[in-house]
Protein backbone atom coordinates (compact mmCIF):
# COMPACT_ATOMS: atom_id res chain seq x y z
CA UNK A 1 0.00 0.00 0.00
CA UNK A 2 1.04 3.64 -0.72
CA UNK A 3 1.75 6.09 2.28
CA UNK A 4 -1.10 8.11 1.08
CA UNK A 5 -3.69 4.87 1.53
CA UNK A 6 -2.76 4.14 5.16
CA UNK A 7 -2.52 8.16 5.79
CA UNK A 8 -6.23 7.87 4.56
CA UNK A 9 -7.14 4.86 6.46
CA UNK A 10 -5.50 6.35 9.71
CA UNK A 11 -7.21 9.49 9.70
CA UNK A 12 -10.68 7.57 8.65
CA UNK A 13 -9.73 5.27 11.84
CA UNK A 14 -9.20 7.67 14.29
CA UNK A 15 -11.95 9.74 13.31
CA UNK A 16 -14.44 6.99 13.65
CA UNK A 17 -12.62 6.04 16.87
CA UNK A 18 -13.48 9.31 18.37
CA UNK A 19 -16.76 9.36 17.26
CA UNK A 20 -17.74 6.38 18.86
CA UNK A 21 -16.16 7.46 21.74
CA UNK A 22 -18.46 10.31 22.25
CA UNK A 23 -15.73 12.58 24.29
CA UNK A 24 -15.65 15.41 21.40
CA UNK A 25 -18.48 16.25 19.10
CA UNK A 26 -18.55 14.19 15.72
CA UNK A 27 -18.95 17.03 13.80
CA UNK A 28 -15.98 18.66 14.97
CA UNK A 29 -14.14 14.87 14.43
CA UNK A 30 -15.04 14.84 11.21
CA UNK A 31 -14.28 18.52 10.08
CA UNK A 32 -10.71 17.87 11.39
CA UNK A 33 -9.98 15.04 9.73
CA UNK A 34 -11.32 16.56 6.31
CA UNK A 35 -8.51 19.44 6.74
CA UNK A 36 -6.07 17.42 8.12
CA UNK A 37 -6.11 15.04 4.64
CA UNK A 38 -6.70 18.49 2.62
CA UNK A 39 -3.39 20.14 4.54
CA UNK A 40 -0.99 16.56 4.23
CA UNK A 41 -1.78 16.74 0.54
CA UNK A 42 -3.57 13.48 0.69
CA UNK A 43 -6.28 15.22 -1.75
CA UNK A 44 -6.35 18.84 -2.39
CA UNK A 45 -8.80 21.03 -1.37
CA UNK A 46 -10.86 20.75 -4.99
CA UNK A 47 -10.87 17.01 -4.84
CA UNK A 48 -12.37 17.43 -0.77
CA UNK A 49 -15.11 19.93 -2.33
CA UNK A 50 -15.80 17.23 -5.51
CA UNK A 51 -16.24 14.84 -2.46
CA UNK A 52 -18.74 16.52 -0.89
CA UNK A 53 -22.54 15.54 -1.93
CA UNK A 54 -24.55 18.26 -2.09
CA UNK A 55 -27.78 16.76 -3.51
CA UNK A 56 -27.70 14.88 -0.44
CA UNK A 57 -27.03 18.59 1.39
CA UNK A 58 -29.55 19.77 -0.24
CA UNK A 59 -32.53 17.46 0.54
CA UNK A 60 -31.64 17.45 4.17
CA UNK A 61 -31.63 21.29 4.91
CA UNK A 62 -34.26 21.69 2.96
CA UNK A 63 -36.30 19.18 5.31
CA UNK A 64 -34.72 20.53 8.21
CA UNK A 65 -35.66 24.07 6.83
CA UNK A 66 -39.61 22.66 6.41
CA UNK A 67 -39.96 20.85 9.51
CA UNK A 68 -38.68 24.09 11.71
CA UNK A 69 -41.54 25.86 10.07
CA UNK A 70 -43.81 23.31 10.55
CA UNK A 71 -43.54 22.09 13.84
CA UNK A 72 -44.42 25.95 15.59
CA UNK A 73 -47.70 25.04 14.24
CA UNK A 74 -48.58 21.82 16.39
CA UNK A 75 -49.19 19.51 13.90
CA UNK A 76 -47.51 16.82 15.92
CA UNK A 77 -48.74 17.17 19.11
CA UNK A 78 -52.12 17.48 17.49
CA UNK A 79 -51.52 13.89 15.94
CA UNK A 80 -50.08 12.76 19.14
CA UNK A 81 -52.94 13.51 21.36
CA UNK A 82 -55.75 12.12 18.43
CA UNK A 83 -53.73 9.13 18.23
CA UNK A 84 -53.83 8.04 22.21
CA UNK A 85 -57.53 9.16 22.58
CA UNK A 86 -58.45 6.73 18.92
CA UNK A 87 -56.46 4.35 21.46
CA UNK A 88 -59.40 4.90 23.86
CA UNK A 89 -56.51 5.58 26.63
CA UNK A 90 -55.46 2.18 27.06
CA UNK A 91 -51.90 1.41 27.27
CA UNK A 92 -51.43 -0.90 24.80
CA UNK A 93 -53.28 0.60 22.27
CA UNK A 94 -51.26 3.88 22.89
CA UNK A 95 -47.86 2.21 22.46
CA UNK A 96 -49.55 0.36 19.39
CA UNK A 97 -50.82 4.09 17.66
CA UNK A 98 -47.46 5.56 18.87
CA UNK A 99 -45.17 3.21 17.02
CA UNK A 100 -47.57 3.76 13.59
CA UNK A 101 -47.59 7.58 14.22
CA UNK A 102 -43.88 7.16 14.77
CA UNK A 103 -43.14 5.22 11.72
CA UNK A 104 -45.24 6.77 9.41
CA UNK A 105 -43.78 10.43 10.48
CA UNK A 106 -40.62 8.87 10.77
CA UNK A 107 -41.08 7.99 7.07
CA UNK A 108 -41.54 11.27 5.55
CA UNK A 109 -39.59 13.20 7.89
CA UNK A 110 -36.01 13.00 9.65
CA UNK A 111 -36.05 10.35 12.85
CA UNK A 112 -34.33 13.01 15.23
CA UNK A 113 -37.00 15.26 14.54
CA UNK A 114 -39.60 12.69 14.80
CA UNK A 115 -38.74 11.85 18.49
CA UNK A 116 -37.79 14.99 19.59
CA UNK A 117 -41.49 16.00 18.90
CA UNK A 118 -43.46 12.57 20.14
CA UNK A 119 -40.96 11.55 23.23
CA UNK A 120 -41.99 14.15 25.41
CA UNK A 121 -45.71 13.81 24.76
CA UNK A 122 -45.65 10.31 25.40
CA UNK A 123 -44.22 11.24 28.40
CA UNK A 124 -46.99 13.17 29.17
CA UNK A 125 -49.43 10.90 28.36
CA UNK A 126 -47.93 7.93 30.57
CA UNK A 127 -47.65 10.30 33.79
CA UNK A 128 -51.58 10.89 33.16
CA UNK A 129 -52.41 6.99 32.29
CA UNK A 130 -49.63 6.57 35.85
CA UNK A 131 -47.60 4.00 33.91
CA UNK A 132 -44.12 4.09 33.16
CA UNK A 133 -43.06 5.76 29.83
CA UNK A 134 -39.51 4.10 28.49
CA UNK A 135 -41.36 0.82 27.19
CA UNK A 136 -43.19 3.52 24.94
CA UNK A 137 -39.98 5.31 24.38
CA UNK A 138 -38.36 2.19 23.27
CA UNK A 139 -40.90 1.26 21.22
CA UNK A 140 -40.58 4.59 19.36
CA UNK A 141 -36.92 4.06 19.03
CA UNK A 142 -37.20 1.77 16.99
CA UNK A 143 -40.46 2.68 15.34
CA UNK A 144 -38.49 6.04 14.20
CA UNK A 145 -35.84 3.62 12.60
CA UNK A 146 -38.04 1.17 10.85
CA UNK A 147 -40.25 3.75 9.42
CA UNK A 148 -37.40 6.09 8.41
CA UNK A 149 -36.08 2.69 6.43
CA UNK A 150 -39.36 2.91 4.00
CA UNK A 151 -38.72 5.98 2.07
CA UNK A 152 -36.31 7.76 0.46
CA UNK A 153 -36.11 10.99 2.58
CA UNK A 154 -37.08 9.29 5.90
CA UNK A 155 -32.88 8.35 6.90
CA UNK A 156 -30.18 10.21 6.00
CA UNK A 157 -28.23 6.80 4.68
CA UNK A 158 -31.52 6.72 2.17
CA UNK A 159 -31.03 10.33 1.01
CA UNK A 160 -27.28 9.31 0.58
CA UNK A 161 -28.20 6.23 -0.99
CA UNK A 162 -30.35 7.62 -3.54
CA UNK A 163 -28.45 10.48 -4.44
CA UNK A 164 -25.07 7.90 -5.49
CA UNK A 165 -27.78 5.27 -7.28
CA UNK A 166 -30.00 7.58 -8.89
CA UNK A 167 -32.91 5.68 -7.11
CA UNK A 168 -36.65 7.69 -7.21
CA UNK A 169 -38.69 8.23 -4.08
CA UNK A 170 -41.04 5.76 -6.15
CA UNK A 171 -37.78 3.28 -6.02
CA UNK A 172 -38.06 3.21 -2.37
CA UNK A 173 -41.87 2.71 -1.95
CA UNK A 174 -41.67 -0.16 -4.60
CA UNK A 175 -38.63 -2.18 -3.01
CA UNK A 176 -38.00 -1.02 0.74
CA UNK A 177 -41.79 -0.20 2.00
CA UNK A 178 -43.57 -3.43 1.58
CA UNK A 179 -40.82 -5.38 3.96
CA UNK A 180 -40.74 -2.36 6.00
CA UNK A 181 -44.69 -2.93 6.64
CA UNK A 182 -44.31 -6.47 7.40
CA UNK A 183 -41.57 -5.86 10.37
CA UNK A 184 -43.63 -3.65 11.46
CA UNK A 185 -46.52 -5.83 11.87
CA UNK A 186 -43.69 -8.51 13.50
CA UNK A 187 -42.87 -5.21 15.91
CA UNK A 188 -46.22 -5.34 17.33
CA UNK A 189 -46.47 -8.86 17.46
CA UNK A 190 -42.67 -9.33 19.61
CA UNK A 191 -43.71 -6.30 21.69
CA UNK A 192 -47.46 -7.70 22.74
CA UNK A 193 -45.61 -10.91 23.32
CA UNK A 194 -42.56 -8.66 25.61
CA UNK A 195 -45.04 -6.15 27.32
CA UNK A 196 -48.15 -8.02 27.20
CA UNK A 197 -48.47 -8.31 31.28
CA UNK A 198 -46.68 -4.91 31.91
CA UNK A 199 -48.90 -2.19 30.96
CA UNK A 200 -52.05 -0.95 32.71
CA UNK A 201 -53.56 1.83 33.49
CA UNK A 202 -56.56 2.55 35.74
CA UNK A 203 -60.14 3.33 34.11
CA UNK A 204 -59.83 7.66 35.78
CA UNK A 205 -56.53 7.71 34.36
CA UNK A 206 -57.72 6.78 30.76
CA UNK A 207 -60.59 8.90 31.61
CA UNK A 208 -58.24 11.80 31.84
CA UNK A 209 -56.61 10.95 28.76
CA UNK A 210 -59.98 10.84 26.67
CA UNK A 211 -61.11 14.32 28.09
CA UNK A 212 -57.76 16.19 26.35
CA UNK A 213 -58.83 18.52 23.58
CA UNK A 214 -56.33 17.92 20.28
CA UNK A 215 -57.18 21.29 19.46
CA UNK A 216 -55.71 23.05 22.05
CA UNK A 217 -52.58 21.67 21.06
CA UNK A 218 -52.72 23.60 17.76
CA UNK A 219 -50.55 27.03 18.21
CA UNK A 220 -51.30 28.18 14.89
CA UNK A 221 -54.54 27.27 13.36
CA UNK A 222 -53.89 29.17 9.48
CA UNK A 223 -49.88 27.28 10.11
CA UNK A 224 -51.82 24.40 11.16
CA UNK A 225 -53.74 24.05 8.13
CA UNK A 226 -50.80 25.35 5.53
CA UNK A 227 -48.81 22.28 7.11
CA UNK A 228 -50.92 19.76 6.44
CA UNK A 229 -51.57 21.00 2.44
CA UNK A 230 -47.67 21.34 2.31
CA UNK A 231 -47.36 18.25 3.59
CA UNK A 232 -49.32 16.08 0.83
CA UNK A 233 -47.64 18.41 -1.88
CA UNK A 234 -44.56 17.92 -1.14
CA UNK A 235 -45.29 14.17 -0.72
CA UNK A 236 -46.84 14.13 -4.01
CA UNK A 237 -43.85 15.90 -5.37
CA UNK A 238 -41.24 13.16 -4.05
CA UNK A 239 -43.23 10.91 -5.68
CA UNK A 240 -43.22 12.17 -8.92
CA UNK A 241 -40.33 14.00 -8.87
CA UNK A 242 -38.45 11.30 -11.31
CA UNK A 243 -41.08 11.95 -13.81
CA UNK A 244 -41.05 15.73 -13.97
CA UNK A 245 -37.18 15.68 -14.28
CA UNK A 246 -36.48 17.09 -10.90
CA UNK A 247 -34.34 15.99 -8.43
CA UNK A 248 -35.30 15.05 -4.78
CA UNK A 249 -32.91 17.58 -3.50
CA UNK A 250 -35.36 20.60 -5.82
CA UNK A 251 -38.08 19.58 -4.09
CA UNK A 252 -36.55 19.47 -1.07
CA UNK A 253 -35.13 23.01 -0.67
CA UNK A 254 -38.36 24.45 -2.96
CA UNK A 255 -40.40 22.83 -0.32
CA UNK A 256 -38.36 24.62 2.96
CA UNK A 257 -38.33 28.03 1.22
CA UNK A 258 -41.88 27.95 0.66
CA UNK A 259 -42.73 27.26 3.74
CA UNK A 260 -40.87 29.52 5.45
CA UNK A 261 -42.36 32.38 3.15
CA UNK A 262 -45.70 31.13 3.41
CA UNK A 263 -45.35 29.81 7.15
CA UNK A 264 -44.29 34.05 7.94
CA UNK A 265 -42.20 32.45 10.34
CA UNK A 266 -38.84 34.46 11.28
CA UNK A 267 -36.84 33.39 8.66
CA UNK A 268 -33.77 34.08 11.38
CA UNK A 269 -35.25 31.38 13.86
CA UNK A 270 -35.97 28.95 10.74
CA UNK A 271 -32.32 28.98 10.12
CA UNK A 272 -31.24 28.62 13.64
CA UNK A 273 -33.68 25.87 14.02
CA UNK A 274 -31.85 23.83 11.43
CA UNK A 275 -29.66 20.75 12.42
CA UNK A 276 -26.10 22.55 11.04
CA UNK A 277 -23.67 20.31 13.41
CA UNK A 278 -25.32 17.47 11.49
CA UNK A 279 -25.01 19.17 7.46
CA UNK A 280 -21.09 20.47 8.92
CA UNK A 281 -20.70 16.43 10.50
CA UNK A 282 -21.80 15.35 6.78
CA UNK A 283 -19.42 17.72 4.56
CA UNK A 284 -16.58 16.46 6.94
CA UNK A 285 -17.17 13.30 6.49
CA UNK A 286 -17.30 12.99 2.91
CA UNK A 287 -14.15 14.65 2.54
CA UNK A 288 -12.92 12.03 4.78
CA UNK A 289 -14.56 9.18 2.70
CA UNK A 290 -13.62 10.87 0.06
CA UNK A 291 -10.07 10.44 0.27
CA UNK A 292 -10.41 6.96 1.14
CA UNK A 293 -12.00 6.60 -2.76
CA UNK A 294 -9.26 9.07 -4.37
CA UNK A 295 -6.16 6.99 -2.99
CA UNK A 296 -7.72 3.99 -3.89
CA UNK A 297 -8.51 2.52 -1.12
CA UNK A 298 -12.95 2.13 -1.74
CA UNK A 299 -11.27 0.19 -5.01
CA UNK A 300 -8.92 -2.67 -2.78
CA UNK A 301 -11.79 -3.13 -0.82
CA UNK A 302 -14.19 -3.94 -3.65
CA UNK A 303 -11.80 -5.98 -4.86
CA UNK A 304 -11.49 -7.66 -1.62
CA UNK A 305 -15.17 -8.66 -1.52
CA UNK A 306 -15.63 -9.39 -4.78
CA UNK A 307 -13.00 -12.11 -4.74
CA UNK A 308 -14.61 -13.37 -1.54
CA UNK A 309 -17.70 -13.78 -3.02
CA UNK A 310 -16.52 -15.15 -6.33
CA UNK A 311 -18.91 -12.19 -8.18
CA UNK A 312 -22.11 -13.55 -7.23
CA UNK A 313 -24.38 -11.14 -6.70
CA UNK A 314 -27.21 -13.02 -4.11
CA UNK A 315 -23.72 -13.67 -1.93
CA UNK A 316 -22.69 -10.12 -2.46
CA UNK A 317 -26.13 -8.93 -0.93
CA UNK A 318 -26.54 -10.97 1.83
CA UNK A 319 -23.01 -10.33 2.88
CA UNK A 320 -23.39 -6.12 2.33
CA UNK A 321 -27.02 -6.83 4.07
CA UNK A 322 -25.39 -8.73 7.20
CA UNK A 323 -22.10 -6.79 7.79
CA UNK A 324 -24.01 -2.91 7.21
CA UNK A 325 -26.79 -4.05 10.10
CA UNK A 326 -24.03 -5.66 12.47
CA UNK A 327 -21.67 -2.49 12.22
CA UNK A 328 -24.88 0.14 12.35
CA UNK A 329 -25.58 -1.45 15.11
CA UNK A 330 -22.17 -0.63 16.50
CA UNK A 331 -21.32 2.70 14.59
CA UNK A 332 -23.37 5.03 13.35
CA UNK A 333 -25.17 4.32 9.84
CA UNK A 334 -24.26 7.38 8.05
CA UNK A 335 -20.40 7.33 8.11
CA UNK A 336 -20.66 3.74 7.36
CA UNK A 337 -22.99 4.14 4.11
CA UNK A 338 -20.68 6.72 3.13
CA UNK A 339 -17.95 4.45 3.00
CA UNK A 340 -19.72 1.69 1.13
CA UNK A 341 -21.39 4.11 -1.47
CA UNK A 342 -18.64 4.19 -4.05
CA UNK A 343 -17.19 0.30 -2.98
CA UNK A 344 -20.67 -0.64 -4.38
CA UNK A 345 -20.20 1.93 -7.31
CA UNK A 346 -16.63 0.41 -8.00
CA UNK A 347 -18.09 -2.91 -7.78
CA UNK A 348 -20.81 -2.18 -10.42
CA UNK A 349 -18.06 -0.61 -12.11
CA UNK A 350 -16.50 -4.39 -12.53
CA UNK A 351 -19.42 -5.38 -14.22
CA UNK A 352 -21.67 -6.73 -10.79
CA UNK A 353 -25.07 -5.94 -10.65
CA UNK A 354 -25.61 -3.52 -8.12
CA UNK A 355 -29.26 -2.93 -7.75
CA UNK A 356 -29.59 -5.63 -4.50
CA UNK A 357 -26.67 -4.14 -2.58
CA UNK A 358 -28.26 -1.04 -2.71
CA UNK A 359 -31.16 -2.50 -1.26
CA UNK A 360 -29.37 -4.75 1.01
CA UNK A 361 -27.20 -1.27 2.22
CA UNK A 362 -30.45 0.40 2.40
CA UNK A 363 -32.47 -2.47 4.62
CA UNK A 364 -29.34 -3.70 6.79
CA UNK A 365 -27.72 0.09 7.64
CA UNK A 366 -31.39 1.80 8.68
CA UNK A 367 -32.55 -1.96 10.24
CA UNK A 368 -29.25 -2.30 11.66
CA UNK A 369 -29.44 1.02 13.83
CA UNK A 370 -31.64 -0.51 15.89
CA UNK A 371 -29.27 -3.02 17.29
CA UNK A 372 -27.44 -0.90 20.39
CA UNK A 373 -28.37 2.50 21.95
CA UNK A 374 -25.52 4.09 19.38
CA UNK A 375 -26.65 2.37 16.27
CA UNK A 376 -28.46 5.53 15.64
CA UNK A 377 -28.64 9.55 16.12
CA UNK A 378 -32.55 9.30 17.23
CA UNK A 379 -31.57 6.12 19.68
CA UNK A 380 -29.09 8.58 21.50
CA UNK A 381 -31.67 12.02 21.22
CA UNK A 382 -34.65 10.21 23.14
CA UNK A 383 -32.60 8.37 25.46
CA UNK A 384 -31.67 11.42 26.34
CA UNK A 385 -34.95 13.14 26.82
CA UNK A 386 -36.15 10.41 28.44
CA UNK A 387 -33.41 10.84 31.33
CA UNK A 388 -34.01 14.10 31.37
CA UNK A 389 -37.56 13.45 32.86
CA UNK A 390 -36.12 11.30 35.07
CA UNK A 391 -36.33 7.37 33.31
CA UNK A 392 -32.79 6.44 31.92
CA UNK A 393 -32.58 4.25 29.44
CA UNK A 394 -29.53 2.55 29.73
CA UNK A 395 -27.49 0.70 27.42
CA UNK A 396 -28.51 -2.29 28.48
CA UNK A 397 -31.72 -2.03 28.80
CA UNK A 398 -31.80 -0.99 24.93
CA UNK A 399 -29.61 -3.83 23.94
CA UNK A 400 -32.36 -5.97 25.63
CA UNK A 401 -35.05 -5.07 23.53
CA UNK A 402 -33.14 -3.78 20.35
CA UNK A 403 -31.04 -6.37 19.39
CA UNK A 404 -33.70 -9.04 19.25
CA UNK A 405 -35.86 -7.01 17.68
CA UNK A 406 -33.42 -5.61 14.91
CA UNK A 407 -31.92 -9.47 14.50
CA UNK A 408 -36.04 -10.86 13.56
CA UNK A 409 -36.21 -7.29 11.13
CA UNK A 410 -32.58 -8.13 9.24
CA UNK A 411 -34.10 -12.09 9.25
CA UNK A 412 -36.78 -10.78 7.91
CA UNK A 413 -35.40 -8.60 5.02
CA UNK A 414 -32.88 -11.26 4.30
CA UNK A 415 -35.74 -13.67 3.29
CA UNK A 416 -37.80 -11.05 0.99
CA UNK A 417 -34.76 -9.75 -0.54
CA UNK A 418 -33.34 -13.63 -1.38
CA UNK A 419 -37.51 -13.50 -2.50
CA UNK A 420 -37.21 -10.16 -5.02
CA UNK A 421 -33.92 -10.91 -6.47
CA UNK A 422 -32.66 -14.74 -6.09
CA UNK A 423 -36.33 -16.36 -7.20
Amino acid sequence: METSQIFAIAVFVLVMAVIISEKVHRAAVALAGGIILIVSGVISFDQGIEAIDFATMGVLLGMMLFVAVVKESGLFEYMAIKAAKIAKGDPWRIMVAFMIVTAVFSAFLDNVTTVLLVGPMTITICRMIKTNPVPFLLTEILASNIGGTATLIGDPPNIMIGTAAHLSFIDFILYDTPVIIVVMVAMVIFFRFVYKNKLSASADAQSEVLSLDENKFIKDAKLFKKSVIMIILVVAAFICHSFLGVESCEVALAAGIIMVIIGRTNVEEAIHNVEWPTLLFFIGLFVVVGALDKTGVIGMMANGIIQVTGGNVILTMLVILWVSALLSAILDNIPFVATMIPLILTMEANGIDAAPLWWALSLGACLGGNGTLIGASANVVLSGISSKHGYPITFISFLKIGMPMMLISVVIATAYLLLRFAL
